[in-house]
């Protein structure tokens, strides 16, 4: 049994509620066990200079995470003058994998902002950022379509993200905190609806890997995504 109970191959508990803001476009709490991420979308009659006069507009996400959502309090980026590495890496992974399933013709000359703040964390604030901002979103770009402002949705599927990770030998999904900092294996894996792979980023932190370590932690993530999904749709059905 896990440090929390679960077994290797079970998620943490997951919950999203929409319109966590009255004042975003779109929006939804994300709940991964004790991580949980605000993410919102904001959208703007703009988009950068290098599509503009195209037609296709633009996604792109910025990340960020409170003081007090570690345990010991994590200065705040804007009081250093610049983003971290880490934090810039997020932020480009949330943007390439929302873009992957949506169709930036359709969506005309737009930008949508999508910003994922992370309340608490407690492992996975990235793959969860993911998968919150894919809800947030669907509801902007239908709150378009409802409104006339789109002829069609842009919307292309659905799209999830989870964690996987080697933990003293051990293959396991959904990893918290504690279970993060021992991995000797960490991965991310994101991955549309309809099983197709956007990013898999897999890293020996303490030893090496073989193909079916490989292949036996994409194979348990799925499983996982598969619950991630179904928790979407009930959140937010494409149409």
């Amino acid at each position: 049994m896990r440090i929390d109970g679960r077994r290797p191959d079970q998620m943490r508990p997951v919950e999203i509620t929409t319109g966590y803001l009255m004042t975003a476009e779109g929006s939804a709490l994300i709940s991964v066990g004790n991580t949980r991420v605000l993410c919102t979308a904001s959208v703007e009659e703009a988009v950068p200079q290098f599509l503009r006069g195209t037609g296709k507009g633009w996604v792109t996400a910025e990340y960020s995470m409170l003081p007090r959502a570690t345990v010991k309090r994590t200065p705040r980026e804007a009081a250093k003058g610049k983003l971290s590495g880490r934090t810039q890496e997020i932020q480009r992974l949330i943007g390439r994998s929302l873009r992957a399933v949506v169709d930036l013709n359709a969506l005309g000359e737009r930008t949508v902002t999508l910003d994922c703040d992370v309340l608490q964390a407690d492992g996975g604030t990235r793959t969860a950022s993911i998968t919150g901002a894919f809800v947030a979103l669907a509801i902007a770009l239908q709150q378009l379509k409802q409104f006339g402002v789109l002829k069609r949705s842009p919307m292309l599927d659905y799209v999830v993200a989870t964690s996987v990770g080697i933990v003293a030998g051990e293959p396991m999904i959904d990893l918290c905190y504690d279970e993060d900092s021992r991995a000797d294996v960490d991965m991310n894996v994101v991955m549309t609806g309809s099983g197709k792979f956007i990013e898999v980023q897999a890293t020996a932190e303490r030893g090496a890997f073989d193909d079916a370590q490989l292949n036996g932690l994409i194979s348990l993530a799925k499983g996982g995504l598969g619950e991630l999904l179904k928790a979407q749709k009930q959140a937010v059905p494409l149409r």
